[in-house]
């Protein structure tokens, strides 16, 4: 009976998939036949124990379990291996390989095999917080382990767990979550989360540059801060623009922005920093509450919280939750976190190698819709990268009609093996991104384009070093690539030439009829060519040369902001405008003398350097010199109405956000005409803050300094007081 119980032990330890007593019985039995024959029988064997009868059906019976456990356990680490390489793409790469909802579907299939098998493989991603590290950064060990929240997708859940607890809910923002360590008053180090939350990378070099991290603070003891560096939805859509290869999410931009070796590249991306944890012993507090309020008081933005003490109330806290909403936040945004507010109870429900007890994440179930596809959009950018944009019929998601989803690499497109009439699902990613979730037909008749749309060039497949594909036309003379350029010029923001749309400047530039700024001025040469292309005619071509003749007379500021110089836009166009007293002459000379342009309100040295590089630049001369000749400069009419029962009168005021009644123009000339000084950015001499929707980070920034906000409506009422 002894080598019976050494049996039985031994298959408890290496076969969980046994889980019935006749199961383990059986597979002993199994096991010490195989040691002594060749031939494994069962024949002999029952002696070990009175109650094992051997009976050939329950001998199928068995291997079929047997058979069914070993499948769930290669399906086990099918799915590890795959969620691995993910995470490394994520990560590492900052090229992710599949959508969230994949990795979702694959990590919640892999949990519903550990619970049903009671078996949980090593290298188990829901054992573990995911991150790579980059050869090039200095690995540092976190002083707590940097764990992850469990995850649901049931409102109910997020009830249960508050229970009779007071609780704090905040966005679950979706970024690089770092940690900032400070001594003496002073930043002394930024890490990621890095390899399992324990190994992190430094990446203080460029955590310096973001817009708002505080680099010193009131507080001397030493202390460390979590939180998330992100990006805005805005300066995501203006980033991307600029880039060879566009980013698909605003955080896969963020992690690769922060992870940059050189900070001046990382500095252009406009990153900012939200706080959610204080980690420090000697500085513990008692309650969520007063630790957020800490971390106020040192400067620090907090990711946005309501403060919940309901006691059960399902009904407040279903309210709180519906009032989160994606759509209306200027940053990008996965879900819901909950978390206890008594911090030594939260602490006291331990932890797993994956999660805290104390918190959990509502993550919000993704809608999906079925429709057809109807075809495949493919553009040609500045760069030479074609974009590949899948059409579909329109369906409604959350009150919006969706007709498209940019398909965002070469080997996305080819999985989904798109065709015409394809049943596609698809959905909006955090509510916002319009994605495909997945091709029910695949017939695949949309083949990989291989000509340019644009100069017909054939098109080549370049693999980035992070592994992306991407499709590119290499034609360096590819009229697509001034398509850009002239579109910005030609905006109602800048010069203001309607009918002058993308499209049709791509039609234009694609002729040769445009090949610089000032033949926008002589496109009466080609007037017999341009009235016979389809969607032009006679009426079309007179209302564009009028356009076209009215923007001859236009100010300084709009000139310069039509030029496209890196950071110098519409605000400092106005400011050069106003200093150089509407002339280009007074411009171009100071820039020949080595003018300081920091001397300018609101003008860094990061803007002085863009200026000076932008007129060196012999190609982009080629683009604006000829403009010269053909416009005419006027003065634009900045005079005040300053009287004493103006409140705005002498004040700095920065607008902010979308406003309902105002353009950016329209509100800027609206101040100027109360006699306020309109400013671009929020600064300790900033009087006031108008806000509209979806503010960002200027909201934030007022907020730390104490600067005033008003709505749009207060603005009003004040006027007309």
């Amino acid at each position: 009976m002894e080598l019976y119980q050494k049996l039985i032990a031994y298959v408890k330890a290496h076969y969980p998939w046994c889980r019935t007593v006749s199961a383990i019985e059986l597979k002993a039995l199994q096991l010490h036949a195989s040691r002594v024959s060749e031939n494994p029988s069962l024949d002999g064997y029952s002696q070990f124990h009175p109650k094992i009868v051997v009976h050939e059906k329950t001998n199928e019976q068995e291997e079929k379990h047997m058979s069914a456990s070993q499948n769930h356990i290669n399906r086990m680490r099918e799915l590890i291996e795959q969620l691995r390489a993910a995470d490394v793409a994520y990560y590492r790469d900052d090229n992710p390989t599949m959508t969230d909802r994949d990795y979702d579907r694959l990590t919640d299939e892999l949990k519903a095999l550990e619970t049903s098998t009671g078996l949980i493989l090593s290298g188990s991603p829901t054992q573990t917080v995911s991150g790579e590290i980059l050869e090039e950064l200095m690995p540092v060990r976190h002083s707590k382990p940097m764990l992850s929240a469990d995850k649901t997708k049931s409102v109910d859940d997020l009830i249960r767990f508050a229970g009779e607890h007071a609780v704090m809910v905040s966005w679950k923002m979706d970024g690089l979550t770092l940690v900032l360590r400070y001594g003496q008053g002073k930043l002394q180090q930024a890490i990621t989360r890095g390899r399992e939350g324990i190994i992190g990378e430094d990446v203080t070099h460029t955590v310096r540059t973001f817009l708002n991290v505080p680099l010193t603070v009131p507080t001397t003891e030493p202390f460390e801060v979590r939180g998330e560096g992100v990006i805005s939805w805005a300066n995501f859509e203006k980033i991307n623009l600029s880039l060879e290869e566009p980013y698909s999410h605003p955080r896969n931009l963020a992690a690769g922005s922060v992870r940059k070796l050189d900070p001046r590249e990382s500095a252009k991306r406009h990153l900012e920093f939200f706080a959610f944890d204080l980690v420090s012993r000697n500085l513990e507090r008692h309650s969520k509450l007063s630790q957020q309020q800490f971390l106020e008081s040192n400067g620090f933005a907090v990711v946005p919280y309501v403060f919940l003490d309901v006691h059960g109330d399902a009904e407040a806290i279903r309210e709180t939750i519906d009032s989160f909403d994606p759509k209306k936040y200027a940053y990008p945004v996965d879900g819901i976190i909950m978390e206890y507010d008594d911090i030594e109870y939260g602490t006291s429900l331990g932890a797993t190698g994956h999660h805290e007890n104390r918190l959990i994440a509502l993550k919000w179930e993704d809608e999906l819709h079925e429709t057809e596809c109807t075809g495949l959009d493919i553009a040609t950018t500045r760069t030479g990268m074609v974009s590949l944009t899948a059409t579909f019929k329109p369906v409604e998601i959350d009150g919006a009609m969706v007709s498209r989803a940019y398909v965002h690499n070469y080997d996305i497109f080819k999985n989904l093996a798109l065709g015409i009439g394809d049943k596609l699902m698809v959905y909006q990613a955090n509510m916002i991104i319009p994605q495909i979730a997945e091709n029910l037909t695949k017939s695949g008749s949309i083949g990989v384009p291989q000509k340019c749309p644009c100069c017909g060039s054939q098109l080549w497949i370049h693999t980035s070093s992070g592994g992306t594909k991407q499709l590119y036309c290499e034609n360096p003379t590819c009229a697509a690539k001034l398509v850009r350029k002239f579109t910005h010029f030609c905006e109602k923001t800048r010069m203001n030439i309607e009918g002058l749309s993308e499209t049709t400047l791509q039609k234009f530039i694609g002729h040769g009829w445009i090949r610089n700024f000032g033949d926008l001025y002589d496109l009466e040469k080609h007037r017999e060519e341009i009235i016979t292309t389809e969607g032009f005619g006679v009426k079309s071509f007179e209302r564009l040369q009028a356009s076209i003749e009215k923007s001859r007379h236009c100010t300084l500021a709009k000139f310069i902001a039509g030029l496209g110089i890196p950071m110098v836009g519409r605000h400092a166009g106005r400011d050069l405008d106003r200093y150089f007293h509407g002339s280009w002459e007074e411009f171009e000379s100071a820039i020949n003398s080595s003018f300081d342009f920091t001397r300018l309100p609101d003008f860094g040295v990061t803007m002085h350097n863009n200026i000076y590089t932008w007129y060196a630049d012999k190609n982009e001369a080629k683009l604006w010199r000829p403009l010269l000749t053909k416009i005419e400069f006027v003065k634009e009419n900045t005079a005040m109405n300053i009287n004493t029962t103006n409140p705005f009168a002498g004040k700095t005021v920065v607008a902010t956000g979308k406003l309902q009644n105002y353009t950016r123009d329209g509100i800027q000339m609206k101040l100027l005409s109360l006699g306020a000084k309109p400013a671009s950015s929020v600064s300790k001499n900033t009087d006031y803050l108008i806000v509209g929707e979806k503010a960002g980070s200027k909201l934030t920034k007022a907020q730390q300094l104490g600067v005033p906000t008003l709505t749009e409506q207060e603005f009003e009422d004040m006027i007309a007081e």
